[in-house]
Formats: structure tokens, C-alpha cells, sequence
């Protein structure tokens, strides 16, 4: 196990506490119990104002875009890995614990080793989010935290600059949600919508082109929708696709054309799909 280490290194500034933790019992390692279990967890998280990003190379990501640090949690073998973002906050206790321990508190194997609790920012302003986007990636109930992840880490590659969501889709901020995204759920600008009933007409006032992904019989192919300077593609619940209200209230119709006998992507894939088409098929997107 590793020392407990105080104050400055000798060569490299202030490293952060290192606190030897054995039982999972621990009151100080309550950011981190029962990762799984979603219900506690959105109840938890929630009154805390907290989340949790696991991993490396995802806890490297959620620090450098500026979040507040809670505490680390993590086994003796990722402390190297993470030493520069242990040094920036000197002030922030690292739990370090065996993976005995990290898999009672959690709940699980905790594969790749480091966990870090942070806390939680008020969402963004719609109107902000809004102006300063031109190519929205508006997802509507969207439950599983997987295709949200999912649809954050394909729209940042593909083109999307901001993310917009229904009330009842997953949070973003899952740990699973961000895990699945590799912290893009960080750099790419969301907040979630309050009036559903006229979020899509209002995007149309606000100047851009909706776009609803879509199995109607109406709908044009992806490829023919027309190249606008502001899109806003909508993308639907994995079950039933968009409502009937954003789906007739959208600009324009559009599907992805299928193979004999497929009717249907996954909804992270047919986003990816649908931002390639729209975006990163078209043009620069850098």
C-alpha cells in the first residue's frame, strides 16, 4: 500500500494526500458505493451535487475541463498514471485502496483502477446553448445511459458542437454515460430542454433546419436533406424513435436507407450514422 504523504515533493510542487483506506465501511469512501445500482446512485449524486468518472484517461479529461475535485479513489498501481492531475490538487484527498476494497465499496471489479468523485455544474443556459450552436444534436428519451454516452462521443467526432435533451432522457453525467462518451460528455456543450411540447417549432424560429430521424413513409434519404448553415438533427427513445408531436413538427423527415430485411438501427448507431451524414460527410468539421 502506498505511504500517506503530506505538504510539498522534493522536485515536483505539492502532490495530493494519500490516504491508506482498509475497510469499505469507511464513511469517507460514500461518494463510491454501489456504483450499479442506478437508483441510489441518481439519489445520491443528485443531493450531493456530485459525479463519478472512472478511469485514466476519462479522470485525466473531467480535470482538465475544469471540474471540481471531491476525492480520488484508486489502487496503488494508477497513482503514476495520475500524477500530475494528484499534484494540481494538493488539497483533495486520494483514497488508496487494494482492489479487495474497491470492488466491496463499489460494487464491482473496478478494471481500470482509479475512480474519482467530482462535483456537478448548473446546467447551461438553453439560450446559451442555443446561440452559440449551429449544428444541435437534440436527443428525446433516451433511457439508457449507454446510447447517451454513445450519442455524445459519435456527435463530438461527427460535427455536433452541442447537445440538447428531452427531460426524461439518461443523465450524461452517469458514470457509465461518460465512461461510454470518453469524457466527451465534458467538451461538448449540453443542457436539457424544459418545454418538450415546443422545443422543436422553437428551434425552427431560432433559425435552424429540424431534422427528424425517422422510419415514416414520407421520409427522405439523409443524403438528399439539404445542406443548411444551422441543422438540428433529432434522434428518438430506443423503443419508439421520436414522438409523434417532433416528428410532424420537424422541418424535415429524413431516414437511413437499410438493407433488405433491417428496418432499424440501434439509436447510438443511427445517430453516428446520421451526424456522418449530415456533417462529417459534407465538410470540414474541425
Amino acid at each position: 500500500m502506498a505511504s500517506i504523504h503530506t505538504g510539498k515533493a522534493r522536485d515536483n510542487g505539492s502532490v495530493a494526500r494519500l490516504i491508506e483506506v482498509e475497510d469499505p465501511a469507511d464513511d469517507r469512501l460514500l461518494d463510491y458505493i454501489r456504483l450499479r445500482d442506478v437508483q441510489l446512485r441518481r439519489s445520491l449524486e443528485s443531493t450531493q451535487g456530485l459525479f463519478i468518472a472512472e478511469g485514466e484517461k476519462v479522470v485525466r479529461r473531467a480535470v482538465s475541463a475544469g471540474f471540481h475535485v471531491r476525492s480520488f479513489l484508486m489502487t496503488q498501481r494508477w497513482l503514476a498514471g495520475l500524477q500530475s492531475e494528484l499534484a494540481a490538487a494538493p488539497e483533495v484527498p486520494c483514497y488508496v485502496v487494494s482492489d479487495e476494497v474497491a470492488e466491496q465499496v463499489t460494487g464491482f471489479h473496478v478494471h481500470r483502477g482509479a475512480l474519482a468523485s467530482l462535483e456537478r455544474r448548473p446546467l447551461l443556459p438553453l439560450d446559451d446553448v442555443v446561440t452559440a450552436a449551429t449544428r444541435l444534436l437534440v436527443l428525446e428519451d433516451i433511457v439508457d445511459h449507454t446510447n447517451v454516452g454513445a450519442a455524445f462521443r459519435s456527435g463530438a467526432a461527427l460535427g455536433a458542437d452541442a447537445v440538447l435533451l428531452s427531460p426524461r432522457c439518461a443523465d450524461p453525467l452517469y458514470r457509465r454515460s461518460i465512461k461510454v462518451s470518453m469524457g466527451a460528455v465534458f467538451s461538448l456543450p449540453w443542457t436539457r430542454l424544459v418545454d418538450w411540447y415546443d422545443a422543436v417549432p422553437a428551434l425552427s424560429r431560432a433559425g435552424f433546419s429540424t431534422v427528424a430521424l425517422t422510419l415514416s413513409g414520407d421520409a427522405v434519404d439523409l443524403a438528399a436533406v439539404p445542406t443548411r448553415d444551422k441543422v438540428a438533427l433529432l434522434v428518438g427513445s430506443e423503443g419508439h424513435g421520436l414522438s409523434a408531436r417532433w416528428e410532424h413538427s420537424a422541418d424535415v423527415r429524413a431516414k437511413i436507407p437499410m438493407a433488405a430485411g433491417i428496418d432499424s438501427l440501434n439509436a447510438a448507431a443511427a445517430t453516428a450514422v446520421a451526424c456522418y451524414a449530415l456533417w462529417a460527410g459534407r465538410r470540414d468539421i474541425s
